[in-house]
């Protein structure tokens, strides 16, 4: 799952804020490489049709959202400003968001329990970091088991690995992988005993996985404190199976 700079958000609302149309477009073109300007064709018919997609799990209690100016959308993403009422804070204040798809992020112990994870260059931090398997959600109405369905799919595909017929998945929760700038949702999962797959990993032709191991707890734990694993997921997995005593990360 990739993320987008909240950097460069903070410096397009300046941008906006300022009237500077000519600034706040090439932010825009900075965020999504794609984009050519806030009101094309594709956004239009993104915001007819799509648009529930990305926050159809967010508005609660008495938050109410008094308008919504949308500058960008593709198939991935959608930048919008909205005015947004809140319990606190009942006069509106304008907050710009990216939307993105839900994900789901799972652990995969094998019998012996090691947890399998994979390197993958990120382009946006120019970096190959270890992750855990994970992938955005692309149906919009999932249900629970659909959203499990698409768990499973991502450990094969990434790692090559699946639960065997007396395997089991079982639900973390979920976290937020940013919500000072969107609303983006992931759902944790550990999957348990997994095993290697027939045909092997099915990547994405969009990925570039380097590598794809086993490790024991107490590589996972000197990893964290080396800051060898520096991805936000795979972090906040590690620390909910901690928690829960899925996982030890005390030092020996």
């Amino acid at each position: 799952m990739s993320g987008v700079s909240s950097g460069l958000v903070g410096t397009w609302i300046f941008a906006r804020e300022r009237a500077d149309q000519t600034l706040a477009s090439k932010i825009v073109g900075a965020l999504v490489p794609s984009a050519q300007a806030f009101d094309t064709k594709a956004a239009t018919k993104f915001a007819a049709e799509d648009r529930g997609h990305y926050n159809c799990w967010m508005k609660s209690g008495n938050w109410k959202t008094i308008s919504s100016e949308r500058h960008f959308a593709d198939r991935n993403l959608e930048v919008v400003t909205d005015r947004v009422q809140t319990p606190a804070h009942p006069d509106p204040r304008a907050w710009t968001i990216v939307h993105r798809k839900p994900a789901v992020v799972v652990a995969p112990m094998t019998r012996d329990g090691k947890i399998i994870l994979i390197r993958q260059e990120r382009i946006p931090i120019g970096q190959a970091i270890w992750e855990m398997p994970s992938g955005q959600i692309d149906d919009r109405n999932s249900d629970e088991d659909k959203i499990k369905d698409t768990a499973l799919r991502e450990l094969r595909e990434e790692t090559g690995y699946e639960l065997p017929p007396n395997g089991e998945l079982i639900s973390l929760g979920y976290f937020f992988s940013s919500p000072g700038f969107t609303d983006e949702r992931g759902y944790f999962f550990l999957a348990r005993p997994v095993q290697p797959c027939a045909e092997g990993p099915h990547r994405d032709e969009g990925e570039s996985i380097l590598d794809c191991r086993g490790f024991t707890n107490e590589e996972i734990r000197r990893m964290i404190a080396d800051n060898e694993i520096r991805d936000a997921n795979t972090l906040g997995i590690c620390a909910t199976l901690a928690a829960r005593g899925l996982l030890s990360l005390a030092p020996r």
